[in-house]
């Protein structure tokens, strides 16, 4: 009976869908906030339990020759394992006050601490430099990067050394006065977003002899001081010892009237001619809009790629091969 019952029963018919008023699809330079929605940090970028945790030392203060009656502020990152008696990778970071702020889109040295420890890059300082301003200028924020009201579009911008001499013979002589810096441009990596991710490339571009790799999100290779001009650059130019990853999302300020003026065309221009001259290159498509979603979601990948050839002994006996990357001797973890 129970059985015919179920048999005999009406379907249950479902009541009326409600309305639900479509979302307008924005126009072709329109920002979708959808696009970003799904890239999250993960656990690589943000701070764990028992993992030592590296010391930010700053800020100081460097005043410019280059850009006459400026200073550039910028921080340390020291990690736990850092032996003064080694000579050390060094990674810097364009836009310093963006990538190192918590809660942030990169938060780059919890990207530090975690993959030293597993041993998936090597022991390396970390450095975030701002862009340059004058004393009567404001600092940049990780909400006001500076463009409007320091000299960062003077700096990160024109495709001239410029920039690159503020990295190369300003910054890093007084990182060496402070700290055991290896002098091999293999070791030194250099990374920036938007525009900050065009002053990175120019510096490894016009300075080859002191940094080979970059690492750069959404960078505005366009009309903006005629920073399209790169892919022409390098199809002109004999290959530089580089090795490259750019990020970058097919809504990124696209112009259909002007090419000069896409964004992601011209990063894919870019990675195209890099791939054509031979060099070592790797790139991420998303779909997002301008802005460090993916590109901080991503970093670990990056990073992990960018380091892929550090040392590594397979020696089934080498204990400390095989273990955390504990704090160097005679430090505390904080």
């Amino acid at each position: 009976m129970a059985l015919l019952a179920l048999a005999t029963a009406p379907a249950c018919v479902p009541g009326p869908t409600p309305d639900v008023p479509p979302t307008p699809t924005p126009g072709p330079n329109e920002r979708d906030p959808r696009m970003d929605a799904y890239y999250q940090l993960g656990p690589d970028s943000q701070a764990q339990p028992g993992v030592p945790r590296g010391r930010i030392l700053g800020p100081t203060y460097l005043p410019s020759s280059v850009f006459p009656g400026t200073q550039h502020t910028y921080f340390v990152y020291v990690p736990a394992q850092y032996d003064p008696a080694r000579p050390t990778p060094v990674i810097v970071f364009n836009d310093g006050q963006a990538m190192m702020a918590e809660p942030g889109d990169v938060q780059a040295q919890n990207v530090l601490d975690n993959l030293i420890y597993r041993r998936e890059i090597p022991v390396m300082l970390g450095v975030f430099i701002n862009p340059g301003r004058r004393p009567d200028q404001p600092e940049p924020t990780p909400n006001d990067w500076g463009d409007k009201t320091t000299i960062r579009a003077d700096e990160y911008n024109p495709p001239t050394d410029r920039y690159a001499r503020v990295i190369v013979d300003e910054l890093m002589p007084a990182l060496e006065k402070s700290y055991n810096i290896s002098p091999d441009p293999d070791l030194h990596a250099i990374m920036g977003a938007s525009s900050g991710g065009c002053a990175a490339f120019g510096v490894a571009w016009f300075r080859p002899d002191r940094f080979h790799k970059v690492l750069t999100f959404v960078g505005s290779f366009t009309d903006i001081r005629g920073e399209y001009v790169y892919p022409e650059l390098v199809a002109s130019s004999e290959r530089k010892p580089l090795r490259i990853f750019l990020q970058d999302g097919r809504n990124d300020n696209r112009n259909p009237t002007n090419p000069n003026k896409d964004w992601f065309l011209q990063n894919v221009r870019l990675v195209e001619q890099l791939t054509r001259k031979g060099y070592d290159v790797n790139y991420a498509w998303g779909i997002g809009n301008h802005g460090q979603k993916q590109g901080g979601a991503i970093l670990p990948d990056m990073m992990r790629w960018l380091w892929r050839d550090q040392p590594v002994s397979t020696d089934p006996n080498d204990r400390a091969e095989r273990a955390f990357r504990q704090p160097a001797p005679g430090r505390t973890q904080l």
